[in-house]
C-alpha cells in the first residue's frame, strides 16, 4: 500500500502529545515503544487470533520501510518526521500514521492518525466495538504517553 492508498482509507481519529525533546529523540523513543508494545506476547496472540498479515517482528531496526511487528508493516519512514504503519486482518485494513512536528525549541508535537476500513458485516461489527468501547483511543493515548516517558528517559 503506497502513501496515496493510505490516504484513501477513511479517517478514524487523531491523538496528539507534546514531548519535551527534539524530533530525533522522539523518533528513537517511538521505535522503542512500538517494538516493546507490539512485540509483547499479548500483541502476538491478538495478531494471530484476528489473522493479521504480519505476525512477527522482522526487518531492520530502527524501523524502516519493510520492517514488521505483529499487526503492522512499515509502509514509509522519514526519520524524525513521519512513520506510516499499515496492516490488515480478517476484519479491517488500517494505517497508523505518526507525524512529528516542531512545537518550539527542544519540543516535538507527536500526532498519531488512524485510518481504517472495516469491510462486510463482521468488519462493521468489529469497527463499531473497537471505536465505541474506547479501547482504540485508550491504546493510542497509552502509546503516546509511553513515547513521551521514554523520550524523557523514564522506562
Amino acid at each position: 500500500m503506497d502513501a496515496a492508498a493510505l490516504l484513501c482509507l477513511p479517517y478514524v481519529d487523531e491523538h496528539t502529545t507534546v514531548v519535551a525533546a527534539d524530533a530525533e529523540v522522539v523518533w528513537g523513543a517511538l521505535g522503542t515503544v512500538l517494538d516493546r508494545s507490539f512485540g509483547s506476547g499479548r500483541a502476538v496472540a491478538y495478531a494471530r487470533l484476528v489473522g493479521c498479515a504480519d505476525r512477527t517482528a522482522s526487518g531492520p531496526r530502527p524501523l524502516r520501510e519493510g520492517s514488521t511487528m505483529p499487526g503492522f508493516r512499515v509502509a514509509s519512514a522519514a526519520p524524525g518526521a513521519e512513520l506510516a504503519l499499515i496492516g490488515r486482518h480478517h476484519f479491517s485494513t488500517y494505517a497508523l500514521l505518526f507525524h512529528l512536528d516542531e512545537a518550539g525549541p527542544g519540543r516535538t508535537r507527536l500526532r498519531a492518525e488512524t485510518r481504517a476500513r472495516f469491510p462486510g458485516p463482521a468488519g462493521a461489527l468489529y469497527g463499531r466495538l473497537l471505536m465505541t468501547t474506547g479501547g482504540h483511543a485508550l491504546g493510542v493515548r497509552h502509546l503516546l504517553t509511553a513515547v513521551r516517558a521514554t523520550a524523557d528517559g523514564r522506562p
